[in-house]
């Protein structure tokens, strides 16, 4: 497993965003729409693609929510690639990153259906919050938040 850091330029990230979305649409069925346009990856400058055997397999990215709070965003892996902790792989290199750019936090939303995801983010360390931001009284959004240490 290779992990690189990069951004949303890289066309890697961007192919495996591209299934991410995919997933997500059907997923999101008739509330896509509301859950899309917070996910635009142009602006994204902290992105990592995960390799296995020179395959592009799984991504995240995080982005500044406050001065102090980084909002974890595009976890993904490919189906053919799960069950081998890509998902958590990822989680501690974006907390890395993000503490080596001087942030405390962060936060992240996900779907109550995606138990893998939330499963994830509960073995890493995150504690479930009150929705924030955008996602207040979605029903169908959970949020999370970890300190940085």
């Amino acid at each position: 497993m290779i992990i690189q850091r990069t951004d949303s330029n890289s066309s890697d990230f961007k192919i495996l965003v591209k299934s991410l979305d995919a997933n997500l649409a059907e997923h999101n069925g008739d509330d896509d729409a509301f859950f899309a346009q917070f996910n635009k990856i142009d602006m994204i400058k902290n992105c990592i693609v995960v390799y296995i055997d020179k395959v592009p397999a799984a991504c995240g990215a995080f982005k500044e929510f406050t001065e102090d709070t980084v909002e974890i965003k595009r976890m993904f892996t490919n189906p053919e690639f799960r069950k081998r902790g890509l998902g958590s792989a990822i989680v501690k290199e974006l907390e890395s990153w993000a503490k080596e750019l001087g942030y405390q936090k962060a936060v992240l939303e996900t779907s109550k259906d995606l138990t893998n995801a939330i499963s994830v983010y509960e073995k890493n360390g995150f504690q479930k919050i009150p929705n924030y931001g955008q996602y207040i009284g979605v029903e169908s959004s959970v949020c999370f938040e970890k300190e940085l240490k």
